[in-house]
């Protein structure tokens, strides 16, 4: 249980050294424990709205947001962007008109993936809290960024603080398909709402490693996603006739060998970067194999090294290929005449999907296999850059909040939202500002999804911390 009085006091001590001065004075009225008390008392209230995707059903989570900033003072638009998919909106100004120029977005999204429940532990809908941990799905993916950015936008309207630029507060859906009501197309109807130059969404990390806060991974880019259909064809029959050209079986052939390929590594710059200042807290060891990733001769041996240490590390370093779905047969007793399969694949920026494509049929090179590219495709975006205001923030205010760890640049193995922000010139940043360990950080689309209470309150704290501090007036 923790004591709220203690660490009221700690965070109201963060909060004053953690910032420079002429953001103090804002962030000296914060009371960031009740803060955090109010936005773990919002999360669960969010967590218990089910809007798997699909459906979404996200009118309903966005009409509960919309409620909760109202109850604030502040007006809210719940804007539908297909039946029963909508939006809410919400707009903090900084003069007397509405001002995109150097607006600040806070972006999540409401809607979350499937669940089978019966390989929880608890009911994932249920916003259960047993051993410190606070339970559901979505409390990391994503409805834990909804809050935490709910309640900077909301500390900042309570505390009156002058602002520099406006800051807009947008909960979206169809961020898991990336279907007929994603960001695409609240940028088409809705951009005059949410225009911005500036959005910090999901996508970082705020790693945990021994206990203590190692780093914080500021996410500037991000692999893209694309699905591949494996199609296997082959003569139905009687399954007391068995016949060499068996769908199923040529697809598990094919399957087999694309689940045992590993396309060669290719460290990009970002992702060199990251490495780079890694090395500076990492054990020498582990340091020594990430300096030889930019040793040609060494490259293969030590992206092996590395990804044994780490899955995340492996999937940053190179494209992946995960089979993720397999469909074959309608009864027990018939041969059906075609199977299939599909094929998760994240790109490293700029890669072609095709090239993927002509590698995994030469591969296989079995003439009863197909590969169709499915029409859901991610966006091949820029980075944000490195050196923007709004990064040197982050980069400012991380070691201040979590003292000791270092802030760097981060390629998100996973798809988000600011890629087609990035392709309207948008500097967007992934900040997950939640401490997590690796092993929990892996469990956002798995079983069991959890967010520990203390590193709830902790991220709630950090990103008030950011966002004051950027938006505040100089």
């Amino acid at each position: 249980m923790i004591r709220r009085t203690s660490l009221a006091l700690s965070f109201l001590f963060l909060a004053f050294i953690s910032i420079p001065a002429r953001a103090q004075a804002a962030a000296s009225q914060v009371d960031l424990a009740q803060l955090a008390d109010e936005a773990q008392v919002w999360l669960a209230g969010l967590i218990q709205i089910n809007t798997t995707n699909p459906p979404g059903n996200e009118a309903v989570a966005a009409k509960y947001i919309a409620g909760i900033l109202e109850k604030e003072g502040v007006p809210a638009e719940v804007l539908e962007v297909l039946p029963g998919r909508s939006i809410v909106v919400a707009r903090l100004q900084s003069g007397a008109m509405p001002d995109p120029s150097n607006a600040l977005l806070l972006l999540a999204h409401l809607d979350v993936v499937g669940v089978d429940a019966k390989k929880w532990s608890v009911d994932p809908f249920g916003a259960v809290i047993k051993d410190g941990y606070l339970y559901g799905r979505g409390a990391i993916d994503d409805k834990g960024m909804v809050i935490a950015n709910l309640a900077s936008f909301i500390a900042l309207k309570r505390n009156g603080v002058r602002l520099s630029r406006d800051v807009i507060f947008v909960a979206d859906d169809d961020e898991e398909q990336g279907g007929a009501a994603s960001i695409k197309t609240v940028i088409e109807k809705y951009w005059d709402k949410i225009a911005c130059a500036y959005a910090l969404n999901e996508g970082g990390r705020v790693m945990v490693q021994d206990g203590k806060v190692q780093y914080v991974g500021i996410q500037a880019s991000e692999k893209v996603s694309y699905n591949i259909t494996v199609t296997a064809t082959g003569i139905s029959g009687h399954g007391s006739v068995p016949r060499p050209d068996n769908a199923v079986v040529h697809l598990s052939a094919a399957i087999s060998k694309i689940g045992a390929y590993q396309a060669p590594p290719e460290p990009i710059t970002i992702t060199l970067r990251y490495f780079e200042q890694l090395t500076k807290i990492e054990d020498e060891e582990t340091a020594k194999w990430m300096r030889a990733l930019e040793q040609p001769e060494r490259l293969e041996l030590a992206v092996k090294h590395l990804g044994d240490a780490s899955p995340v590390w492996n999937s940053m370093l190179r494209d992946t290929i995960a089979p993720t779905m397999l469909r074959a047969g309608v009864r027990v007793n018939v041969v059906p005449s075609e199977a299939t399969a599909n094929l998760n694949v994240r790109l490293l920026p700029g890669h072609s999907i095709q090239d993927i494509i002509a590698a995994l049929a030469k591969l296989v090179n079995d003439k009863q296999i197909r590969f169709d590219l499915a029409p859901d495709s991610g966006e091949n975006a820029p980075p944000s850059d490195l050196n923007s205001p709004l990064y040197q923030t982050i980069e400012r205010v991380a070691p201040q909040d979590f003292p000791g760890a270092i802030a760097l640049p981060f390629l998100s193995t996973g798809a988000t939202d600011s890629a087609e922000l990035r392709l309207h010139k948008v500097q967007a940043y992934g900040l997950l500002p939640f401490p997590l360990t690796e092993a929990d950080d892996l469990r956002m689309h798995a079983d069991d999804e959890r967010i520990p209470l203390e590193s709830f309150r902790k991220g709630v704290a950090f990103l008030y911390h950011v966002v004051s501090e950027f938006a505040a007036a100089k």
